[in-house]
């Protein structure tokens, strides 16, 4: 089982154990905002097994501290389609929009998802000597997107907490 861990402000931030959960409410740095029917159990006592956590002081998540790119947060960032064409169920590849040879960096913002062959047509050419577009500017990916990719199966307890950033479908 996996909790939901929320900022002070009710922003997500992360998912993590029961366990790890249960340590930060005992400690007194996280209060439990929802918790599931059953209690958590220890050799003495019992508890509320938490769902929802908030954390009691508010953490500043620095912009610097973005997530690194991997294949399946830039796929489903891009929901899984070509930025180019919107081919969907095709091999996916990454492709830099300014490619790596011409001073391109390897950052959310240069990074899209390519059908292999909008990726092969493009090769290390500029969109505009293309006349190739992209459907949608890239950039980085909101936190919840890597809670939905930790959590592939949404509690409905979290919902609530999700949807204002996108990350409960």
């Amino acid at each position: 089982m996996q909790v939901l861990v929320l900022n002070a402000s009710f922003e997500p931030l992360n998912v993590c154990s029961v366990r790890r959960a249960h340590v930060l409410v005992y400690k007194g740095k996280a209060e439990v905002v929802e918790g599931l029917d059953r209690p958590f159990r220890s050799a003495s006592a019992s508890f509320v097994w938490p769902s929802v956590i908030r954390l009691s002081a508010y953490v500043r998540v620095p912009r610097a501290a973005q997530r690194k790119i991997s294949r399946r947060a830039l796929f489903a960032r891009d929901a899984w389609t070509c930025v180019y064409c919107g081919a969907k169920d095709v091999r996916l590849t990454l492709d830099h929009v300014v490619p790596r040879s011409r001073g391109g960096d390897s950052v959310w913002e240069n990074v899209v998802t390519s059908c292999a062959p909008c990726n092969l047509r493009k090769g290390n050419r500029l969109l505009d000597e293309l006349s190739m577009a992209l459907r949608k500017p890239p950039r980085p990916p909101a936190p919840a997107l890597f809670i939905r990719l930790a959590a592939p199966t949404i509690p409905s307890r979290w919902r609530a907490y999700l949807e204002p950033y996108g990350a409960a479908a």
